[in-house]
């Protein structure tokens, strides 16, 4: 049993990788030097004037909060089609959780630090967590390639990104649907039983896609990200930045998309320089971009980030505690003198 707990931790939770860490932090430095030197040539940004416009950041905060819970509403529902039995308030919890953490540790480890405590709180393995984040993943993932490829059609903002990357991200999204029709139609006819048994664990969840609540999902998963759109717009508002809900979409996808790029936590540096080329590419003056990027992350990190910090703390023992907890878990059979294993969660806390 220690075995394979020991074999699902390090395929939750591989050891720490340093080049990735320096990878990371030298992709985060190299853009945010990038950011600075740009900004260096424009006028100093600008910034809300008046309580009517700090109005408008106070309810994107509120908006961001609601997207939040939606998103908590969303897990639970994965967590229930995956039969795993658990309290419906850490789905609401975890998920402000793992924002806190990708927003404070490398390799975004609040994913890691969700299915740790739920797996300690729940009816499920850890595997079988990673599995239904791996649906949210999925969920996420389609809905910014549709809108992507949606945005490019229309061609606005004037697609700065190009069409060629919506045509491939678009047609990787269909071959992928391809494929898991492939596979459901090879399992109804008996075939793939062995890889079928060795990926369950982990795939389970995912089967909720091809049904009609995973529709549902996906549709609520696009209203998220319109929603995020719409904090952006409310972000510009505040300092007078005239763009549409749409160029507002746009701008959160490309950023969403820089997050991919593995960087210094809370995507230090890609995310920004993503906001401030769509913005770019959309003619608007330095001033209001650079004011733009700095209080949409204020926004959206900020608030998220103390709130999750404080869950850490009040519901699950502290970010301390849970690393101790995992250390105990991980600790081999007492029959030689092996000494304990290091945490994952610690590994991921260093980088």
């Amino acid at each position: 049993m220690q075995d394979l707990e020991r074999a699902e931790t390090e395929l939750i939770a591989p050891p720490p990788s340093r080049l990735r860490a320096l990878l990371g932090l030298v992709v985060s430095i190299v853009a945010v030097a990038g950011c600075v030197l740009w900004a260096r040539k424009q006028d100093k940004p600008t910034l809300p004037q008046d309580a009517e416009d700090w109005a408008l950041l106070a309810l994107g905060v509120a908006v961001y909060g609601v997207t939040i819970l939606v998103r908590g509403w969303r897990w639970r529902e994965i967590l229930r089609f995956a039969d795993i039995k658990h309290e419906p308030a850490d789905a609401y919890g975890l998920v402000t959780v793992g924002y806190m953490g990708n927003n404070v540790l490398p390799a975004r480890g609040g994913e890691v630090l969700r299915i740790f405590l739920l797996a300690e709180r729940s009816s499920a393995r850890r595997r079988e967590v990673l599995g239904s984040i791996l649906t949210e993943r999925m969920l996420d993932a389609g809905a910014l390639v549709a809108l992507f490829a949606m945005l490019t059609a229309l061609n606005v903002g004037g697609s700065p990104a190009g069409r060629t990357p919506a045509y491939i991200a678009g047609g990787l999204l269909v071959a992928f649907l391809g494929a898991m029709a492939v596979y459901l139609r090879l399992r109804l006819a008996g075939r793939l039983q062995g890889f079928a048994d060795r990926v369950r664990p982990v795939a389970r969840a995912s089967r909720l896609l091809l049904t009609r609540r995973g529709a549902e999902l996906a549709l609520a998963t696009a209203v998220v990200w319109l929603a995020e759109s719409i904090i952006f717009w409310l972000v510009g508002a505040s300092i007078g930045l005239s763009i549409t809900v749409l160029e507002s979409t746009l701008v959160v996808v490309l950023a969403s998309f820089f997050a991919l790029i593995p960087a210094a936590p809370g995507y230090v540096g890609t995310y920004d320089a993503a906001v401030l080329f769509a913005l770019g590419a959309m003619n608007v003056p330095g001033s209001k971009a650079i004011g733009a990027a700095l209080l949409f992350r204020l926004v959206i990190f900020v608030p998220v980030t103390i709130a999750g910090l404080v869950l850490m703390v009040a519901r699950y023992g502290g970010l301390r505690a849970a690393l101790r907890r995992s250390a105990q878990r991980d600790v081999p059979p007492a029959s030689g003198p092996a000494a304990p294993q290091e945490s994952p969660l610690a590994g991921s806390h260093r980088g």
